[in-house]
């Protein structure tokens, strides 16, 4: 089976997902240290993140100190506005 392409996936709901991992430095668990990691999920279960999330806790030694998530449709409807002034330049 091949894999949707990501417009298919936007047309399914699918959503620009940026997340800012803050986590704790290993060596030096006093420190924090930014990671961002974006992907195309949906929102607002968030399940691509979640298995990252999963991914990191059993696989990385950074202890997770706290996540912040934004996401935003990338296809939406046209915006419509009303031009104030219309000039012509030759």
């Amino acid at each position: 089976m091949k894999r949707p392409t990501d417009l298919q996936r936007q047309l399914q709901g699918y959503r620009l997902t940026t997340a800012e991992i803050l986590y704790h430095l290993p060596d030096h668990p006093a420190v924090l240290q930014s990671f961002l990691w974006q992907q195309l999920d949906i929102a607002p279960r968030f399940p691509m993140l979640h298995r990252f999330l999963a991914f990191w806790e059993r696989e990385i030694e950074g202890r997770l100190h706290s996540v912040r998530v934004a996401s935003v449709g990338l296809i939406s409807a046209g915006e419509w506005r009303q031009a104030a002034q219309l000039t012509h330049l030759h």
